[in-house]
């Protein structure tokens, strides 16, 4: 999802295309990225899910934070440096010492690396979170949600509407920790797979229509916010809806009976991290034509384009990552 997110996103020229080319590539991008932008709320649920279990509660802070550090630490510096190298060689961006502090500080060395930080900024939480998942029953639990629901998605929902602005210090619990929490809520939680298959067709109905309405009709600069920003109503409701899907897992999954299928699955599994870090240089290297083979929004039907740019990115990344890990040295940088 996260990968065709970006493949979605490929910097275009407007003024090159025409009226039926941008007609195209605008519903094109906006109905891939409908479904692609929960790639990351599910991924801050899983983590949830896994992560707060009431068993892991006893676990001490200092275990808990080195064993994420090792996994996240060298490669985060591994591929800060790579991208620092890309930036300068390909993107011809000069750099200083001061910029690259602030790099590191403000967000990595790369648009993509804002994960990271997050994902540190959860485990950092997280020794915190177990005690109260722990000790919290259900509706406690959900009275947390319900704030973090209307502090993340309805008051900037109600701002977007009507202008009003709600002072944010009136709900202080917002961002991504509700995410991780709702994870571990949902594991529990009992919903008809009817009903999650509706709440997910209209949460996506929601994105796509709430987008034509502010890009056209109202020519809002807010024209992204349906599906820009992963904290509004309808990607949590979609998130939601897709998340329990997932966990209600079926026994004709295809992973049950199809050996090969299982064994891609796990190899993609275990190199989810060197390939988040290392998908967007393959991915501009296609978009560019780097190395002869251009694929670009700006040359093929982006209704084709963007899966296929998706695709071949993420098995060209595991193709090398494989390759690249039998090395011992470079297995334990990059990731």
């Amino acid at each position: 999802m996260v990968l065709m997110y970006h493949a979605s996103t490929e910097p275009y020229t407007a003024q090159l295309l025409d009226s039926t080319q941008y007609f195209v590539l605008w519903w094109s991008q906006t109905i891939y990225q409908s479904f692609v932008i929960l790639g990351v709320p599910l991924f801050v649920m899983l983590s949830g899910a896994l992560l707060l279990q009431p068993s892991k509660v006893n676990e001490p802070i200092k275990v808990f934070l080195k064993k994420r550090l090792s996994r996240i630490g060298l490669a985060f510096l591994f591929w800060s440096i790579v991208y620092f190298a890309w930036n300068y060689f390909v993107n011809h961006q000069t750099f200083t010492i001061n910029s690259v502090v602030q790099s590191f500080l403000s967000g990595g060395a790369y648009f993509q690396f804002w994960f990271i930080y997050l994902i540190m900024g959860l485990y950092l939480i997280t020794p915190v979170l177990r005690i109260v998942v722990a000790h919290a029953n259900r509706r406690l639990l959900r009275y947390l949600l319900i704030l973090w629901f209307v502090a993340a998605s309805l008051l900037p929902l109600l701002h977007l509407i009507t202008g009003f602005e709600v002072d944010s210090n009136l709900f202080l619990f917002s961002g991504w920790m509700g995410y991780f929490i709702l994870g571990i809520y949902l594991i529990e939680s009992q919903i008809k797979t009817k009903t999650l298959k509706r709440l997910l067709a209209a949460g996506m109905i929601l994105t796509i229509l709430g987008s034509w309405l502010m890009a056209y009709p109202f020519r809002s600069f807010e024209q992204y916010y349906f599906f820009a920003f992963t904290l509004s109503a309808n990607v949590i409701l979609s998130s939601i809806a897709l998340f329990s899907l997932l966990i209600k897992r079926p026994a004709n999954w295809p992973g049950n009976n199809h050996p090969m299928f299982s064994r891609l699955i796990h190899a993609i599994s275990a190199n989810t991290l060197p390939i988040f870090f290392f998908h967007i240089i393959v991915l501009e290297t296609l978009n560019k034509g780097l190395l002869g083979l251009r694929i670009s929004l700006m040359d093929i039907n982006p209704i084709i384009e963007i899966p296929l740019a998706a695709f071949m990115t993420l098995f060209i990344c595991l193709g090398l990552i494989l390759l690249v890990k039998r090395v011992p040295v470079l297995n334990k940088l990059v990731g």
